[in-house]
């Protein structure tokens, strides 16, 4: 090869192949020709092996101080298979070192090979003079694949072209071929995840699904946590392109693309380029590189906030430095969220800003309402049903507890005039109070959470909450904010699933998800997170559902110790 290292601004290839599985170029070997393509990265993706990711990535880093080296994106491409259908699952930064991925590879490896010694059994029967060994001769350090039979028979003389080789001795309906072992692309996508990966669902216009076929299939994977789809791809014209954009778009997904680069594996199919028309932007990469930035899912009261309901100027000064750095700050509180939306006003992180920090995100009440300070809207909400309001609004009555309600901008109350468990919420939450005949009545469209108060007697909203446990199941959830709050909360709201759909919903893999908080509600939040933190001051409970706990209380910025450590 001759290199005249042409200079192409942004541009990238996010699937790409070299001889350790059926490529043809080294890894090193592709590096260099990255380099002449002007490519600002590339992703290694071999058929379901990594041998070939340390030489591309130390032969990369050798050549840092020119500042035409590409970037090596560690990546895998496997194999696997969907109601009798071969679907290709590309794996974007993964941790190629990873214990648990590289004995899933080796169970893979040696499964592959069995089936080998099986193919050269079968050539043999047919009168073919092959043995497994002479085919690893011929084609040393590669990944044997049926692309490597065909060449075999070719230079032999038994065929007279590949497609020979295929359509008489190794096609899928031949007699020599042996299939794969292969996982489900559901298997696929949690174990990219758990290699720390991000899961694409590669060319998914080669597999000729029907448009209902293919969103099931999408449909089914994001579930499992898949967070790409290769939209952009060699092969594709204008309206298959726009078609997986679209679908990137419905199901949160990130947008890859890449040319499938084979060498003359796969003649006049280039580098970056594919086959003349294909050109990936590098502003696939920068979306996909902040996907892979921390998220801070913190509580606010007890966690984040001083006892006065303030931030230090350190702690300003930390949130602004891992919000600049690319991480994500999602406030995350049992507050409606027009309170929350007054402390942001109130301790400075607006700052005149149309959003207080950038991509920020706002979990109120709870997780019944998301808040997406961006685009200034809710993106998911949960509401108790009126009738369960009126069910829970005689309850209360009976038992002689304090209830009320909210709509999207009030509490909402059936006191003639404010008691004292009004008075103490309102030290905090600042909103205004509408008193109303009925709670049912005035929140037609239900409530996003129920407030039950009991200034001095806890035991009293245990029991309130013990009463109706069984009869509310599987509607409502009954959890404590603190002592005297007793929160009643849709049952598909709560910290935890709001976290859930918001690394779904960006998308972001929870491996880089961290939740801080002090108390009950907090739980399942701490549980959902790759990492849970409970504050020195803490419940217990929330304590022994925690992966860390911080040295310092919410008073003397324990929450900086985290910060410090893992938003750089």
């Amino acid at each position: 090869m001759t290199y005249s290292h042409v200079h192409k601004p942004a541009a990238i290839d996010l699937h790409v192949h070299s001889n350790r599985s059926d490529g043809t170029y080294s890894p090193r070997q592709l590096v260099d020709y990255a380099m002449e393509k002007g490519l600002r990265a590339f992703a290694l993706t071999d058929h379901d092996t990594v041998d070939g990711l340390d030489e591309a990535v130390r032969y990369a880093h050798s050549l840092k101080d020119n500042p035409s080296v590409p970037e090596v994106i560690p990546g895998i491409e496997l194999s696997t298979q969907y109601q009798g259908q071969d679907i290709h699952i590309v794996g974007l930064y993964i941790d190629y070192k990873n214990p648990e991925f590289l004995h899933w590879l080796k169970r893979f490896t040696e499964s592959r090979t069995l089936r080998n010694h099986k193919m050269c059994a079968l050539l043999k029967e047919a009168g073919v003079e092959i043995s497994y060994d002479e085919l690893l001769k011929e084609f040393p350090d590669a990944v044997i694949t049926r692309a490597h039979y065909a060449k075999y028979l070719l230079r032999r003389g038994y065929v007279k072209s590949i497609k020979e080789a295929f359509d008489r001795y190794v096609g899928d309906h031949c007699p020599c071929f042996v299939p794969r072992e292969k996982v489900t692309p559901e298997e696929a996508v949690e174990l990219i995840l758990k290699a720390d990966g991000i899961p694409v669902l590669a060319h998914p216009a080669l597999y000729h699904m029907s448009d209902s076929r293919m969103v099931e299939l999408i449909s089914l994977l994001k579930e499992k946590g898949l967070m790409g789809i290769e939209a952009v791809y060699s092969t594709y014209h204008a309206g298959e392109e726009r078609f997986f954009r679209a679908l990137a778009r419905k199901y949160h997904l990130l947008v890859s693309g890449g040319s499938d680069f084979h060498g003359p594996n796969k003649p006049g199919l280039d580098l970056g380029t594919g086959y003349g028309r294909l050109f990936v932007s590098e502003e696939l990469l920068t979306l996909i590189r902040q996907s892979r930035k921390n998220l801070l899912f913190t509580d606010l009261d007890g966690t984040l906030l001083l006892k006065d309901s303030t931030v230090s100027d350190a702690m300003k000064q930390a949130l602004e430095r891992m919000t600049q750095a690319g991480h994500r700050l999602i406030l995350t509180s049992g507050r409606p969220l027009p309170s929350i939306l007054e402390v942001c006003g109130r301790i400075g992180l607006t700052e005149n800003r149309p959003s207080p920090f950038p991509n920020m995100m706002i979990i109120a009440n709870n997780g019944a309402l998301i808040y997406d300070c961006s685009l200034q809207a809710p993106i998911l909400e949960h509401r108790i049903a009126p009738e369960d309001i009126a069910f829970l609004e005689e309850k209360a009555r009976q038992a002689g507890l304090h209830m009320h309600g909210y709509s999207e901008s009030e509490i909402i109350c059936t006191l003639e005039k404010e008691n004292a468990e009004l008075q103490f919420y309102r030290q905090r939450i600042h909103m205004p109070v509408k008193y109303v005949p009925n709670l049912a009545t005035a929140l037609p469209h239900g409530s996003y959470k129920l407030q039950v108060i009991h200034l001095t007697d806890h035991e009293a909203l245990e029991q309130f909450r013990s009463s109706l446990l069984s009869c509310c199941e599987g509607r409502l959830q009954f959890i404590f904010s603190n002592d005297k709050y007793l929160e009643i909360l849709p049952a598909s709201a709560g910290k935890g699933n709001a976290l859930r759909f918001v690394t779904d919903y960006l998308p972001a893999p929870r491996s880089h998800t961290f939740a801080a908080g002090d108390a009950e509600n907090d739980i399942s939040m701490l549980q959902a997170a790759h990492v849970g933190i409970a504050m020195r001051n803490a419940s217990l409970e929330v304590k022994k559902a925690a992966r860390l706990i911080t040295r310092a209380d919410n008073d003397h910025d324990g929450l900086l110790e985290v910060l410090n450590q893992y938003f750089v």
